[in-house]
């Protein structure tokens, strides 16, 4: 099944989002190695490809796991968590629709 992992960041965390994203992007790269990401990305924090300064106010992933617990396990263990990026992330089951 599909799951939308919702994530949060803490305000003034970027410099921690960049030393700790190449260990985040491997950690995706392999679901992608294994056909089993959807979508990935952060939410810049203005309205802009490139925030700069202004940074990220979070991310979304949509993966398959096979359980809801196992997806919750696999965020809680995101490099972004132990880099103190993250102040809160919501998991939770996700039906695609669209594209069919």
């Amino acid at each position: 099944m599909l799951y939308a992992i919702i994530a949060e960041d803490k305000p003034g965390t970027l410099q921690n989002r960049l030393n700790a994203r190449p260990d985040h992007l491997a950690r995706l790269q392999t679901l992608q190695n294994e056909g089993r990401l959807i979508i990935a990305g952060p939410h810049p924090a203005i309205d802009a490809n490139d925030p700069g300064d202004a940074g990220f106010s979070g991310s979304l992933v949509v993966a398959e796991f096979n359980s809801l617990e196992d997806a919750q396990s696999w965020a809680d263990n995101d490099p972004y968590i132990s880099a103190g990026v993250y102040e809160k992330v919501t998991v939770k089951p996700f039906k695609k629709v669209f594209p069919a």
